[in-house]
């Protein structure tokens, strides 16, 4: 049984959560960085990593770490790695990505170019002859610079795992699926309480939600890159995973989940999104605003993604949009809210000071996830 080190990208500021799912899948971990979670598993965890993870962006296979300040030391070293251990002789193989912190290289399209030189004339040195067809299976490769330490990994994933395949229609700011399943992870809500997005947008916080709730697998409708390496991977390891997925969904769960927009054109698209999903009979989406936001039952959760104003001509109307946040808070006063934004004074107008406050990176945009925790429900007698 071959080990190796598999490492997943994720949301910087969400590792903490990444590494939990991790474990609860029963890996080892070996390291955990800004925006990336490393972890040992068997090549039949590159199958259940890409399947299960709610919240990584994609598994790579880890190649091997270098050290180069020099363009000379990085075709070395790439040079040194046991490519053919991965690669077939008909593999098509380049470097996807490269992306370097604190280093002396620091040209990506550089960095790629020497990198493929130097993997081709290691793989010609052992399969000999002077060029490659390259018509196989694909093995994109993927690079981390930070300060002068090079991580080399092939991505096993392809299209990044926050595309799950439901999200045919989006919103104007859409949140992406792994973040948003990272930040209901957060939370303490489960399936037995009520949750609630006002902004509900094309509807990834209630499906995410919904998913989590009905233990459906997030990798369940779409496929890998790595399902074609027959040369790591048995076909037998996915259609474990799969079937396992399979098995572990439960759809006749009873759950209480809304999303509300005041655009009935976005409150369609949410609907037709949570079908895609197999989730439409879990959620009920309505066309409301955040100042109808009212709801009889108690110790429910709001998890919600506001408009941020990130056009100026949207920033003059979050005053007023928070303050009706605020007040729809004050009239859910045992419940417990959170709050993704980037606006700054969204504390200011929601009129409270958040119990947590955590900052998290939504792309390049630097957010905010305020969280106003209300009272614990009492315990059922039993």
């Amino acid at each position: 049984m071959r080990i190796a080190e598999l490492i997943a990208p994720c949301h910087f500021g969400l590792e903490a959560v990444l590494k939990k799912e991790i474990l609860d899948l029963g890996y080892e971990i070996s390291q955990v960085e800004d925006g990336r979670v490393t972890f040992f598993g068997d090549m039949e965890a590159i199958c259940y990593g890409n399947v299960f993870l709610r919240t990584a962006e994609r598994i790579l296979l880890k190649v091997g770490k270098i050290h180069a300040e020099t363009f000379d030391e990085l075709f070395e070293g790439t040079r040194a790695l046991p490519w053919e251990e991965y690669i077939p002789r008909n593999g098509k193989f380049w470097v996807a990505k490269a992306t370097s912190i604190k280093s002396k290289l620091f040209s990506p399209s550089d960095i790629q170019s020497i990198m493929k030189k130097a993997m081709v004339e290691r793989l010609k040195q052992y399969y000999g002859g002077a060029w490659f067809e390259e018509t196989g299976a694909q093995y994109p490769v993927r690079v981390f610079l930070m300060k002068d330490e090079v991580t080399i990994g092939i991505d096993t994933s392809g299209v990044s795992l926050h595309k799950r395949g439901y999200r045919l229609m989006t919103a104007k700011a859409p949140i992406t699926e792994t973040l948003a399943a990272a930040l209901i992870l957060l939370t303490p809500w489960n399936k037995d309480r009520i949750l609630v997005d006002p902004f509900c947008g094309s509807g990834t916080f209630p499906i995410e939600a919904a998913m989590i709730a009905a233990n459906i697998a997030p990798g369940m409708n779409r496929s890998f890159l790595a399902e074609h390496w027959d040369n790591l991977i048995p076909k037998k390891h996915w259609y474990n995973a799969m079937d396992e997925a399979a098995q572990l969904a439960d759809t006749g769960i009873q759950t209480d989940i809304q999303g509300y927009d005041i655009d009935g054109e976005i409150v369609k698209a949410a609907r037709e999104n949570a079908r895609t999903a197999g989730v439409d009979h879990l959620i009920h989406f309505q066309r409301r605003s955040v100042s109808e936001l009212n709801h009889p039952k108690k110790y429910g959760f709001i998890i919600t993604n506001p408009p941020y104003g990130e056009r100026i001509e949207e920033k003059k109307n979050l005053p007023a949009l928070y303050k009706e946040m605020g007040k729809a808070f004050d009239r859910l006063d045992t419940w417990s809210e959170y709050v993704i934004t980037s606006y700054e004074e969204a504390e200011k107008y929601i009129g409270r000071k958040a119990d947590k406050n955590r900052k998290i990176y939504n792309g390049m945009l630097k957010t905010y996830y305020y969280q106003f925790l209300g009272p614990r429900p009492p315990k059922k007698k039993g």
